[in-house]
């Protein structure tokens, strides 16, 4: 498949950076929240992305302002947000739901503990599990399980280890593996969850700890893990196979990089990687990883350089590059195959 690179597209009407992006299922994007450098701090904007035009509208504010929250797509069509913080030490255990069809946000149920750099999950159920993360109280293990038919959070089984900017994600086989992360140190322990029983068990360790890094399921089953922050930044990058709960090293990237750089997995079947931190500087390159030959290939760089923004598998199979922290951005780009 030839790469065509990338391209600008229309440019959204708020800088922002650390916000969430969703792919609705009408397959605009929905853009919400953020920092906004220029503008004083966490904002509760939300604007939609219209892939057929290239343009971007606004739509329903957030009840909270927000930064660093979750975001996800539930079943019945509607977008969970939840958590972040507003900035400083202003941390949140509020949620919110977005309803397509009407451009609002409502409230629904708080999450028992506030919660920023978390990560969570859309389980195979229905339910979103929240994990980890840090408040004011310092770092956390609990986790949390929130029903969409109720609108009501549950606790549920804590980690073995307190961790903030972990990944989390969702295995073939409905568990949840959860891969390092930093909690007073870096870690390079991975946890494994199993949403029938409540309960998590230790897995095999990480070849290098590391947090702010990217994690990655693949067509067969097994999870790529790359880049993030330890005592520097690293270019690392290991398979865990599920099957033997063991981790094993792939090729490096060409750039070290962590904090906000994955765009998940292409139509394709290959990972792409774009942007992120840097030791001294913020990345406009991006590169492939092909599992077939366990392989990075540098590709075109973006056309500015970004961290902390989102990059969103467009239902036509293009990359959405949206704003990011630095030049508090509100351009956006996409890439194409």
């Amino acid at each position: 498949m030839y790469d065509l690179g990338w391209s600008t597209t229309g440019s959204m009407s708020w800088f922002r950076c650390l916000h969430t992006a969703s792919v609705l299922l009408n397959g605009q994007v929905l853009v919400a929240g953020g920092y906004n450098g220029s503008g004083g701090g966490s904002v509760s904007s939300s604007e939609l992305y219209n892939p057929s035009t290239g343009l971007w509208t606004s739509t329903g504010n957030l009840r909270y302002s927000r930064q660093a929250a979750v975001v996800f797509v539930l079943t019945n069509g509607k977008v969970l947000i939840a958590g972040g913080n507003i900035g400083g030490t202003s941390y949140l255990s509020v949620a919110e739901l977005y309803d397509p069809s009407i451009g609002n946000w409502t409230m629904t149920g708080s999450m028992h503990h506030s919660r920023t750099s978390f990560s969570a999950c859309l389980l195979s159920n229905g339910k979103v599990l929240a994990v980890g993360g840090r408040n004011g109280g310092g770092y956390l293990r609990s986790a949390e399980l929130y029903d969409p038919s109720t609108g009501v959070w549950t606790m549920t089984g804590n980690m073995t280890y307190v961790r903030s900017d972990h990944t989390t994600s969702v295995l073939d086989n409905g568990k949840v593996l959860v891969v390092g992360g930093y909690g007073g140190t870096y870690l390079n322990t991975a946890e494994l969850y199993d949403p029938s029983t409540g309960v998590w068990t230790m897995t095999g360790n990480l070849n290098y700890p590391r947090s702010l890094h990217s994690a990655t399921v693949l067509p067969n089953g097994k999870v790529l893990v790359a880049g993030g922050l330890n005592t520097g930044v690293t270019n690392t990058a290991e398979l865990y196979d599920p099957s033997t709960g063991v981790w094993t090293i792939t090729s490096s990237m060409h750039d070290a990089r962590y904090d906000y750089f994955s765009g998940g997995i292409l139509i394709n079947g290959k990972v792409l990687v774009a942007g992120g931190h840097a030791v001294t500087h913020i990345l406009n390159t991006a590169e492939l990883y092909d599992p077939s030959t366990a392989l990075w290939t540098s590709i075109a760089n973006m056309s500015a350089n970004r961290y902390r923004f989102t990059m969103s598998v467009l239902t036509n199979g293009q990359v959405l590059a949206v704003g990011g922290c630095g030049g508090f951005s509100n351009t956006a780009e996409l890439y194409k195959t």
